[in-house]
């Protein structure tokens, strides 16, 4: 296969996992923003274990029909990656609790710079002025877009700490694990899928009664709530497993950066199905800043020198990461 055929087919494919995230990241949120707004099911945190343990039933049946290989993944990295994930599910709803929605979403978009700087420090990256340019200018449209007004207080910059750096190192550590161990995205989520689930399933309960003092078993289930529930978890297991796939194929920064754009696209979803209220000047100004940020991101972060990678973090020869990275990247594909 010639090089040109085979950078087509690598672009074709980043474009179609790339729109299974957009696509199950956005059908998620319309699903469980009616799930909570209109049944009242306020319970995040155990939605999230439910989400993980569907996830782990599918998992266990694809290794048990022999879609997924036997791999290896040492407990105390997964041991990291849970305390990274589960920290970064808490400290977003208790953020989200304690803060204003301006402050919130500074906190969500300050993610960004921190996964830049885990990049440079842990991987020896380098971007150049152009790339970080773009990416200033996306922070900006983002900003513009969702950041009203902005209020905080010390407990509440405490919790929006903890979610932005164990958010960044849980998708740092997504990618890293993949290239170490040579896991494919459903190897590394049928490694880590149990794990969250038993965790979050343990502690949600509590966490939800202390965050909305209301109990999730006295919550009044009726057909269509749990049928909602259900939907959310199926499309969860899309959402998880394209996370995975994107963040091993871009690295977290591109995966921050592209992942704005579901935040217009819920912006755009909520004026067609909610009302064009908040629509106005400064919203569409937004958006249009943020997507040219995008797009100049795409191009000078895929021109040499654009972004590069110094030398190498990991101790595995060129070879060995070399033969790694094809079969996580070709397992996916597969998939």
């Amino acid at each position: 296969m010639s090089s040109s055929s085979k950078a087509d087919r690598k672009a074709a494919i980043d474009a179609a996992s790339w729109m299974f995230n957009v696509v199950t990241s956005v059908g998620i949120i319309i699903v469980n923003k009616s799930l909570m707004a209109t049944y009242g099911f306020t319970f995040a945190t155990t939605l999230t274990g439910l989400h993980f343990a569907t996830t782990t039933l599918l998992t266990s049946l694809l290794r048990w029909l022999g879609y997924i290989q036997a791999s290896h993944l040492p407990f105390s990295e997964l041991l990291k990656f849970v305390l990274f994930a589960n920290f970064s599910i808490v400290g977003m709803n208790v953020s989200l609790m304690w803060n204003s929605v301006g402050f919130y979403q500074i906190a969500k978009l300050s993610m960004i710079p921190v996964s830049c700087l885990l990049e440079v420090l842990l991987d020896k990256v380098r971007y150049s002025r152009d790339t970080k340019l773009s990416i200033a200018l996306v922070l900006l449209g983002v900003a513009v877009c969702t950041v009203t007004d902005v209020s905080v207080n010390f407990k509440g910059f405490m919790a929006a700490a903890v979610a932005v750096w164990s958010t960044s190192l849980q998708q740092y550590y997504v990618h890293f694990l993949q290239r170490k161990y040579s896991l494919g995205s459903f190897n590394l989520l049928g490694h880590t899928a149990p794990a969250q689930a038993a965790s979050l399933l343990l502690v949600g309960p509590f966490l939800d009664y202390w965050l909305t003092n209301q109990r999730v078993y006295a919550y009044g289930y009726s057909f269509t709530s749990v049928l909602f529930i259900i939907l959310s978890c199926s499309i969860a297991v899309g959402t998880n497993l394209s996370q995975f796939i994107c963040i091993g194929r871009f690295t977290a920064v591109s995966f921050q950066v592209l992942g704005h754009m579901k935040t217009i696209l819920v912006l755009i979803l909520g004026f067609i199905f909610f009302g064009k209220e908040g629509l106005n000047l400064h919203v569409v100004l937004g958006m249009i800043i943020a997507v040219a940020g995008m797009i100049w991101y795409g191009n000078a972060s895929s021109k040499p020198g654009g972004k590069e990678r110094r030398s190498l973090s990991i101790s595995n020869s060129k070879s060995q990461k070399h033969a790694g990275l094809s079969e996580s990247s070709d397992a996916d594909e597969k998939v």
